[in-house]
């Protein structure tokens, strides 16, 4: 019986946590189907280049599975690339064709490579030299770990301080210190600010130490500025402490804190830039663009990866800087909930 009891107790909290129940119904359908578009968008098409490529070379090629651009001149093609809109270009020396490819996504090269290989192979004579390959970013020996590793890094960052910051400011409510400090003169800018201040301190000393275990001990492709890396992260870092704080106000206790995670933090990992955004459907990509990940491992690739300077990534951090003020604009309005109760 007093089994019994116990079981219908957590049954009727079970149900009257509406939260709950949706999340264990929604969360994983909305994770399973982000997987399902992610893992089944059609194949890569490569965007390759001719540069001064003879006209009987271009109309022997197969451009059904390659985006064949033309150029008269390599800088004009070398410029497509910085500009992450061509992923390799073919010109000629001499008459003989050398394929320069951008080089920092593993993925995109081994495409490339493979259109190169089905497109060049059937027209070479038997004792033609092999096709000369060189690339603009990244190296041979640069695997995986180097290109996701600055997507990881910087989810690692969000993550972590996202639900710490969440955790935090909730029980700075349940236990009624929010409270007491809205009835003082502080106002609810004021609040916010301190609260981000406050919390960023921990912030900037967590990120300095995560990326550089990450570049100087696990040995992280870096090839530009290791402050700019800081930077990113920093103000990744600021935007997941404003909106870890801004979702706490809408949670009664740290688990349903931690129902915000599959629906908030989970989905961006998918539209980071971890898959290749190219083969996912242009219907779903867009969510890309409204998630601080995105900007945030972009411009984090560009740095390590590409070796960017802080020209190339400004517009990207910008991005980040409005989403923080954003969330705390919005913590500031939602303050005004608590003082009026």
């Amino acid at each position: 019986m007093r089994v019994t009891a116990m079981v219908k107790r957590i049954l009727k909290q079970l149900i009257r946590d509406k939260r709950t129940i949706g999340l264990l119904i929604f969360a994983p359908i909305l994770v399973l189907t982000m997987l399902y578009f992610v893992f089944n968008g059609e194949d890569y098409v490569p965007r390759i280049g001719l540069v001064d490529a003879p006209e009987s070379f271009v109309e022997q090629l197969d451009d059904r599975k390659a985006t064949l651009s033309l150029f008269e001149e390599e800088g004009d093609a070398e410029a497509k690339i910085a500009e992450k809109e061509l992923d390799a270009y073919i010109k000629f020396v001499g008459g003989q064709p050398e394929l320069i490819l951008e080089g920092s996504d593993p993925t995109v090269t081994g495409a490339t490579m493979e259109w190169v290989q089905e497109a060049f192979q059937p027209r070479q004579p038997e004792n033609a030299p092999q096709l000369k390959v060189d690339t603009m970013f990244g190296s041979d020996d640069m695997g995986q770990f180097d290109y996701f590793g600055p997507v990881l890094l910087g989810f690692f960052v969000f993550f972590f301080v996202f639900l710490i910051a969440g955790v935090s400011f909730l029980r700075e409510r349940t236990t009624g210190t929010l409270e007491r400090l809205l009835a003082t003169p502080l106002r609810k800018w004021e609040i916010v600010v301190g609260y981000v201040i406050g919390f960023g301190i921990f912030t900037m000393i967590q990120s300095t130490i995560i990326a550089s275990y990450a570049v100087y001990v696990l040995g992280m492709v870096m090839e530009g500025a290791f402050f700019h890396v800081l930077l990113v992260i920093l103000l990744l870092a600021f935007t997941a402490l404003s909106l870890g704080i801004l979702l706490s106000t809408f949670a009664h206790n740290e688990l349903q804190m931690m129902q915000f995670i599959p629906i908030i933090v989970v989905p961006q990992i998918f539209f980071s830039g971890l898959f290749n955004l190219d083969t996912i459907a242009e219907w779903l990509s867009w969510i890309s663009y409204v998630t601080p990940l995105y900007y945030a491992a972009d411009a984090l690739r560009d740095i390590m990866v590409r070796g960017y300077g802080f020209t190339e990534i400004y517009i990207n951090l910008l991005v980040l800087l409005g989403f923080t003020l954003f969330f705390m604009m919005m913590n500031i309005l939602v303050l005004r909930k608590f003082r009026t109760m």
